[in-house]
């Protein structure tokens, strides 16, 4: 009997034969990433049931020198949850253990599995008169723990933060396979160093999340959503910090989307300009508040200030759910509806706030300067300076020509993003796309921080290699 196969007999005595997959039984979903820029190859996929199933699959692993590829919804963005092309790792996929184990609505938290997709995450919420504020184009299918792993930002970081702000504690199964149990639901413990921070963000390279404790919010039962026409990134923000003055906490998303994607967003998804008439610029904004209605008053003032100050051409306002769906469709479809003008070469950065109207025109100057006739498509929340500067083909150009310059466009969009102090992976992480960027934008004493506590927590490097960070032996590293 080979070693590979009393290993995958044992795995299969753990987890049951059943929940050990052939690794291309479903390579769609488990070795290839949500872009398509990275298929991967394992030993195989294996769907543990419980926290303690986890924990013997990976001290199996540990035991054997095993690489795991922690695995939730796999829709992340970086190629940091799909294994390389060695074929020596197994998956973990953690989508079988989605339990809620306990929700408190008096002290606003919610504790479930790793695996629960965010979709159950609101339901969970909701079923107690409570919001879960993280809003994900994929929640139907991410995970708790990929959200976790990856700090998702989404569209409400705003008022609400990110993952990192929403997680109260967390149980992790370690490397070695021990189990932290840090499930604490308290909004004060200061009691030493807080862990979990280690592992939100880490994108599974220090250990698998298997529980979380979430803080819930009051529900939400009024809203406004706007869109105005802007004729500037400038007149964007002063809109912005306008409604912020007026709203306060109420302000919950500011959305800046530029003419040339809004058009193409509006033919893929079908959704008309709701504007009487083109501007170069535009502003999304939604007011939400768990108290009754009074948000349209505050939202039309707003709206009808910036008009006589210069900062807005024209607007539609709305609390009408479906009508404010057809609005954030326009957003929703940004990125997706890229692909009807071509190729493109994405940037998920993030800058001050304040600078996001210079940040817009000196990457966009940068852009195009490497190749004339590239037309960028910078959208996104403005209101936390987290910018998505995608950047189109030229108008006929060959798409497998433009995608070759990739290398060389990251190069001049991240130069502008570093003069403004700013960050080259804002929401999506680093994973293995970005992985080879991080020593020319890290002050190298933090990676160095970042690599003692890899080499601590996981010193055979076997937690998810390759990703964030090199491993150690630098033979088995992959790229793209």
């Amino acid at each position: 009997m080979s070693a590979d196969k009393a290993f995958l007999q044992t795995l299969a005595a753990i987890v049951g034969a059943e929940h050990v997959l052939a690794p291309d039984a479903d390579p769609a979903r488990y070795l290839d990433d949500w872009r398509g820029l990275f298929h991967g190859r394992a030993q195989a996929v294996v769907l543990p049931g419980s926290t303690a199933e986890v924990a013997e699959v990976v001290r199996l692993a540990a035991e054997h020198g095993v690489p795991i590829v922690p695995q939730g919804g796999n829709t992340g963005l970086v190629g940091g949850s799909v294994p390389d092309k060695t074929g020596r790792a197994i998956v973990l996929s953690i989508t079988r253990m989605n339990r809620v184990r306990s929700v408190d609505p008096d002290g606003n938290t919610l504790v479930l599995e790793a695996g629960a997709t965010l979709e159950q995450v609101h339901a969970a919420a909701e079923a107690v008169d409570r919001h879960f504020p993280l809003s994900l184009a994929s929640e139907r299918r991410c995970t708790v723990g990929g959200n976790i792993g990856s700090n998702a930002g989404g569209l409400a970081v705003l008022a609400y933060g990110n993952m990192r702000d929403l997680v109260l504690g967390l149980e992790v199964v370690l490397p070695d396979g021990r189990i932290w149990n840090g499930l604490r639901t308290l909004r004060k413990d200061n009691t030493g160093y807080d862990l979990k921070h280690l592992f939100i963000g880490a994108e599974g390279t220090l250990g698998i999340v298997t529980a979380a404790a979430l803080k819930l919010f009051p529900r939400i039962r009024s809203r406004a959503t706007a869109l105005a026409g802007v004729p500037s990134p400038e007149a964007a923000l002063a809109l912005f910090r306008r409604a912020r003055a007026a709203a306060g906490p109420s302000l919950t998303a500011a959305e800046i989307l530029p003419r040339f994607g809004l058009e193409l967003a509006s033919r893929h998804s079908g959704a008309p300009d709701p504007l009487r008439a083109p501007h170069a610029w535009y502003v999304l904004l939604e007011l939400s508040s768990p108290v009754g209605p009074g948000l349209s008053t505050v939202m039309q003032a707003v709206l009808a200030d910036a008009v006589l100050a210069g900062e807005a051409a024209e607007y539609v306002t709305t609390t009408e759910p479906k009508e404010a769906a057809r609005l954030w469709t326009l957003r929703e479809s940004m990125s997706d509806s890229q692909k009807l003008a071509g190729a493109s070469i994405k940037h998920d950065v993030s800058v001050p706030v304040s600078d996001v109207p210079a940040f817009i025109h000196e990457a966009g100057l940068a852009a195009l300067a490497t190749l004339p006739g590239c037309r960028p498509v910078p959208f996104g929340h403005l209101g936390d300076g987290n910018i998505h500067f995608n950047i189109t083909q030229p108008d006929g150009a060959d798409g497998k020509d433009f995608l070759a310059r990739w290398d060389e466009m990251n190069a001049a969009v991240h130069a502008v993003v570093k003069r403004f102090n700013g960050s080259i992976a804002a929401e999506h992480g680093i994973g293995r796309l970005k992985r080879d960027l991080l020593p020319d934008v890290k002050d190298p004493v933090e990676l160095d921080l970042m690599r003692s506590m890899k080499r601590l927590l996981d010193p055979a490097g076997i937690m998810n290699p390759g990703i964030v960070l090199p491993v150690p032996d630098r033979a088995s590293r992959t790229t793209p």
